[in-house]
């Protein structure tokens, strides 16, 4: 049974992402245990890759520092089982999803990919480089697994907005600017009409990423959707505080939290 329900039961959900094995694949297991015990309703994992498209500096830093220390797909899963059975600390429950490129999976073979998903009991797949044209390659193995491939709708999407919507899984990921992930001083793009256009499809949730970083930013997108995503806020602190990272990590997703309770 898919968890990612479980995410937006209770009110608005704070969904923040992180590299793993940024700045070393020892320290994010503390970094995840900490988003936990601070409120956060479902985490993404980035499955760090060499050409990450649709992130901007900060995370592609991340994602250089985690191959650079030896991260590889198959030692994220083993973290991501070690989290799930309560090895090394308090055990996580929350839904996870990966956050990673269609190349990352291809290599690894889409099926053992999923099948590995379902073991260790991840929740959901993200794609950022694969549009819905083309999710057709992944999406019914995904749906074998039960491990959601998650829909992204773009400012640009326009009149494909509701068909998007509507074969929609888990939930919908809206991006709130164009251009690639980063810390924004604004978001200005109507984001109030899109979610109007998704909530008349498809009762599937829907949260917002892309640019927020501040409280005052995620309450704004969470009261036109269902949560608010953040990455590049928090890629900015395990930057700068490196290896001990987590009590920073913690105490901004609270805060981050609290702003949409």
């Amino acid at each position: 049974m898919n968890k990612i329900h479980e995410a937006f039961a209770h009110g608005k959900a704070f969904i923040p992402f992180i590299t793993c094995g940024d700045p070393d694949l020892s320290a994010t297991p503390a970094i995840v245990r900490a988003m936990q015990e601070a409120g956060a309703d479902l985490i993404e994992l980035g499955i760090p890759f060499s050409d990450p498209t649709a992130e901007g500096p900060v995370i592609q830093a991340a994602n250089l520092r985690a191959l650079s220390a030896g991260t590889t797909t198959d030692k994220i899963f083993q973290m991501v089982d070690d989290l799930r059975q309560g090895r090394g600390g308090e055990a996580v429950t929350i839904p996870m999803v990966f956050m990673t490129y269609a190349n990352v999976v291809y290599s690894y073979g889409t099926e053992r990919f999923l099948a590995r998903c379902r073991q260790i009991g991840m929740d959901g797949l993200i794609l950022p480089d694969v549009p819905y044209e083309e999710r057709g390659e992944f999406a019914p193995l995904c749906d074998q697994f039960d491990v959601p491939l998650t829909s992204m709708i773009a400012p640009t999407s326009h009149d494909r907005i509701s068909m998007i919507a509507r074969e929609a899984k888990g939930f919908i990921y809206l991006i709130s600017s164009l251009g690639v992930t980063g810390v924004r001083s604004s978001i200005t793009t109507d984001l109030d009409a899109i979610t109007q256009v998704i909530r008349s499809t498809t009762d599937v949730p829907c949260a917002i990423g892309f640019g927020i970083s501040t409280p005052a930013q995620a309450h704004a997108m969470a009261e036109i959707s269902d949560g608010a995503i953040v990455g590049s806020a928090i890629m900015r602190i395990i930057a700068k505080a490196g290896r001990h990272a987590a009590p920073a990590v913690g105490a901004y997703v609270r805060e981050m939290k609290n702003a949409l309770r």
